[in-house]
């Protein structure tokens, strides 16, 4: 059942309030609510999540992603606070690839790179967006049409993105694209995490587990050199829970690294769990992607304030981002971001909340 966007009170679960507007196009902001009293709200300015309240081991709401109070502030240049991020989430080398004999040459937002779809990526843009219920949840649909040669990318990729808050405490992010010509397709979801609640400090505390034995060793640059290394003996083993603080000082920097996932199906397969010990909050991701890129917030330097006013320092939050991997296009041994006419892109992600004694 979708419910018509232009009430203001649309049931008890999910209400829509103005948030302000973008070159003429209004920007709202969607509060959903499960019947446990987890709280998610989304603006359609890039599908930017901008609060998650959930328990703590005593019951205790608090916001653990971190975001701002106003429009303008996601207006700025942010490092895609809560966003979806798209056409092509993570690095592509050079900002060219070739398709079917063909180069392409992207925007150069990243040094000489090209980085999470260029200047005006979908976490700039207004999606349309609807609100819907289910009967395990609410949820938010939103559209955008990326036009053919945006941001240098062939072909015009039609995207939908399904925000869904069960009463399992979950969120489920449902991605789907077709396009009317070959063009490459990586999307993922940008939230910074701090379970012990947004601006409370950094998460170097937190214990996180990663279900993946390799990833994709890179250059200075941070583009895979196309080698798959093995996680063990090095900072970036996360087979057992450990500390994401343990041993960071070893990497420049912190985490920016994506984990090849270990998977045995196409159904949604456990990627990371992080426990916060102070607070037992516990996130769970699940996801039908290969690649889930672990960054520490390492470019946080004190220039955002948050929802709290304080500034968000290195290592306030933490992303876990489902994904392909990094340079795919220019990989051919990497699993093929291609998408065709007449084909569906489809990927689901869940992050579940829960509390551990």
């Amino acid at each position: 059942m979708v419910i018509d966007q232009y009430k203001e009170e649309m049931n008890v679960n999910i209400t829509r309030t103005p948030f302000g507007a973008v070159d003429g196009k209004e920007v709202f902001l969607f509060t959903l609510v499960n019947n446990n009293n987890m709280t998610v709200k989304i603006i359609n300015l890039g599908g930017i999540i901008t609060s998650i309240l959930v328990p703590d081991r005593s019951g205790k709401l608090d916001d653990v992603v971190l975001g701002f109070n106003h429009l303008s502030d996601y207006l700025r240049e942010h490092p895609y606070v809560g966003a979806i991020v798209g056409r092509y989430g993570n690095r592509i080398a050079k900002g060219r690839f070739v398709l079917n004999g063909q180069e392409y040459r992207l925007a150069l937002n990243d040094g000489n790179n090209h980085l999470h779809g260029g200047y005006v990526g979908f976490h700039r843009v207004v999606w349309e967006a609807n609100a819907f219920e289910k009967e395990d949840g609410v949820g938010v649909e939103l559209r955008y049409l990326s036009k053919d040669g945006e941001e240098g990318y062939p072909g015009n990729l039609a995207t939908t993105v399904r925000y869904l808050l069960t009463d399992r405490n979950e969120i489920v992010i449902d991605y789907y694209a077709t396009t009317d010509q070959p063009t490459v397709v990586n999307l993922t979801q940008h939230s910074y995490f701090n379970l012990k609640g947004e601006g409370c400090g950094d998460i170097l505390n937190h214990e996180i587990l990663i279900n993946a034995h390799q990833f994709t060793a890179v250059d200075e640059g941070l583009i895979p050199t196309g080698e798959l290394r093995p996680v063990k003996d090095t900072p970036l083993d996360f087979t057992t829970f450990k500390p994401i603080g343990a041993r960071i000082h070893l990497l420049p920097g912190g985490y920016d690294h994506n984990y090849v996932l270990n998977r045995e199906e196409a159904q949604p397969s456990l990627a990371a769990e992080v426990r916060e010990p102070q607070s037992g909050r516990v996130m769970s991701v699940y996801t039908t992607e290969p690649g889930m890129q672990f960054y520490s917030g390492n470019s946080l330097d004190g220039t955002f304030i948050g929802k709290r006013g304080v500034k968000y320092e290195k290592h306030s939050g933490f992303c876990l981002e489902t994904q392909h991997f990094p340079d795919s296009p220019n990989h051919p041994e990497f699993p093929s971001t291609v998408l065709n006419p007449g084909e569906v892109y489809r990927q689901t992600t869940i992050y579940r909340f829960s509390t551990a004694q």
